[in-house]
C-alpha cells in the first residue's frame, strides 16, 4: 500500500492568468505526485464549487488546516480520500474545503501512487484490459464565452479524425484541419488576425451557419472525406445563451430568437447538413426532454450533455429515465475528487452513455486526463488544441503508445 506521508499545496495559476490550487502529494517518504485544479468559463449550475466563497486563498487555508487526515490513507485508493474530504466536507458541492483542493489532492494522490507502484496512471485506475485510445476532439473554430463579441454564439466547433488509424495520425489530422481552417478564414476575411480563444480555436467574425460552411470547405480541402475520414462536431453550450425569462435561445450575436421547438430543429438540421458525430448541450441544461428528443432522433451519433450532467452520477440517472443523452463529458474538477467522477463513468457505462473524458479552459500543463480518459474506456477525448497547456494532454497520449513496446501493451488501439 502506498501511503500518503506529507502533503503540501500552493496557490499558482491557470492558462488564463487566474489562481488556483496547487497538491503535491508524497507517499512512503520518497515518490511525489502533483496536480492542479483548472477552471471553467461555461459553467454548469450545479457544478462543484471551485473555491470558498470564490476565494483561492480560503481554499488554501482549508487545505492546510484539515492535511493530517490525509497521513497515512492509502494513496491508490480515490474512495479513501474521498471519504476523508467528505468528513471534512459534507456540503453537495465542497463549498466548504473548494472542489479545486477536492480535485487536486485526490489526483496528485493517484499520481504519487503510480509512480511509487511503478505502473502508468491509467493501469493503476483501472487494471483490467483491454485498453483503448479516445479520439481526440480539437476545436478548429471557437466562439460563445471562450471568444470574444463578433464570434459565433456557439461555442465550439470540433474536427474528430475518425478515420484515423492511430492516435499520431489522428493529431496531425487534426492540425492540419486547424492550418487549413485559417487558411479558409483569411480567404474570406483579409482583415483576419490570427485571433484565437481560450482552447487554441480561430475566433473569427462570422455568424454560425458561415463558420460551419468554413470548417466543411477545410475539411474538403485537406483531401478528408466528410463524416468518413474526419467528422465534425459543436458545443452549443446552449445553456450560456438560453434566456429563462423569456423562454427563447438569444443567439444576440447574430440577432436571431429560437423558441425551443425551433432550437430543435436548427440542432437537427446541423447534424444532418454536416454529418455531425457530436453535438454537445444542443439545448439549456434543465431541458431534459428536449435532449431526449434529439437522442432519439440522432441515434448514430454522441448527443451529449455537459452542463446537463456535470459529472454527476446522480444526473446520469435522472437523463436516463427520460431517454437523454447518448454522450456524456467527463470533467473531474465538476465533480470534485476523482472518486467522483470515476463513480459518473460507472454509471454511464452501465447505461451505455459513451464518455467523453474533458479539459477546462482555464488549464495547466498537467496531463492526467490523459490517463483518465483510457482507463474510464472514454470514446473522445476534448483537450483543445493549441497552446502549451493543450498540447501536454496530447503527447502524453503519444507517450501512451509506446507501451505496447515498453510494457507488453498492444491493446491500446482506437475506441471507435
Amino acid at each position: 500500500m502506498p501511503s500518503i506521508t506529507s502533503l503540501g499545496a500552493r496557490i499558482i495559476f491557470n492558462s488564463r492568468g487566474s489562481k488556483t490550487i496547487e497538491v503535491d502529494v508524497t507517499v512512503d517518504r520518497k515518490f511525489s505526485g502533483r496536480a492542479c485544479a483548472p477552471s471553467g468559463a461555461s459553467v454548469g449550475k450545479l457544478e462543484a464549487q471551485s473555491f470558498p466563497d470564490n476565494r483561492p486563498e480560503k481554499a488554501l487555508a482549508a487545505f492546510n488546516a484539515n492535511r493530517r487526515k490525509f497521513l497515512g490513507l492509502d494513496a491508490s485508493d480515490p474512495k479513501a480520500v474521498y471519504d476523508v474530504l467528505r468528513r471534512i466536507d459534507k456540503t453537495d458541492n465542497y463549498s466548504k474545503i473548494g472542489g479545486s483542493v477536492a480535485y487536486a489532492l485526490s489526483i496528485a494522490a493517484v499520481d504519487a501512487a503510480a509512480r511509487a507502484k511503478g505502473v502508468p496512471l491509467f493501469r493503476l485506475l483501472n487494471p483490467k484490459k483491454p485498453y483503448h485510445f479516445p479520439f481526440p476532439l480539437g476545436n478548429i473554430i471557437g466562439g460563445g464565452a471562450h471568444a470574444g463579441p463578433g464570434t459565433p454564439d456557439i461555442q465550439e466547433i470540433l474536427a474528430c479524425p475518425v478515420g484515423a488509424k492511430n492516435i499520431v495520425q489522428a493529431l496531425e489530422m487534426n492540425f492540419n484541419l486547424h492550418k487549413e481552417t485559417r487558411k479558409v478564414i483569411e480567404s474570406i476575411d483579409s482583415r483576419f488576425t490570427y485571433g484565437r480563444g481560450d482552447e487554441g480555436a480561430w475566433a473569427p467574425n462570422v455568424t454560425n451557419d458561415k463558420a460551419l460552411e468554413i470548417a466543411q470547405k477545410a475539411v474538403e480541402n485537406c483531401g478528408y472525406r466528410l463524416g468518413k475520414d474526419m467528422a465534425l462536431g459543436i458545443d452549443f453550450a446552449s445553456s450560456s445563451f438560453w434566456d429563462e425569462q423569456n423562454n427563447v435561445y438569444n443567439y444576440a450575436r447574430q440577432g436571431i430568437k429560437r423558441d425551443t421547438g425551433e432550437q430543435i430543429e436548427f440542432a437537427n438540421r446541423l447534424i444532418a447538413d454536416y454529418k455531425l458525430v457530436y453535438a454537445e448541450d444542443p439545448v439549456h441544461e434543465g431541458d431534459f426532454e428536449s435532449m431526449a428528443v434529439l437522442t432519439k432522433k440522432n441515434r448514430g451519433m454522441l448527443v451529449t450533455g455537459d452542463d446537463m450532467l456535470v459529472t454527476n452520477a446522480g444526473m446520469v440517472k435522472k437523463a436516463v429515465g427520460y431517454g437523454a443523452c447518448s454522450g456524456a463529458i467527463l470533467k473531474v474538477n465538476q465533480a470534485g475528487s476523482l472518486y467522483d467522477a470515476l463513480e459518473f463513468a460507472k454509471e454511464c457505462k452501465k447505461n451505455n452513455i459513451g464518455i467523453i473524458t474533458s479539459h477546462r479552459s482555464g488549464e495547466s500543463v498537467d496531463s492526467h486526463i490523459a490517463h483518465i480518459a483510457v482507463a474510464t474506456g472514454s470514446k473522445m477525448i476534448k483537450t483543445g488544441v493549441l497552446g502549451g497547456e493543450r498540447i501536454a494532454k496530447l503527447n502524453e497520449l503519444v507517450r501512451m503508445s509506446e507501451y505496447d513496446l515498453i510494457a507488453g501493451m498492444a491493446e491500446l488501439t482506437p475506441a471507435i
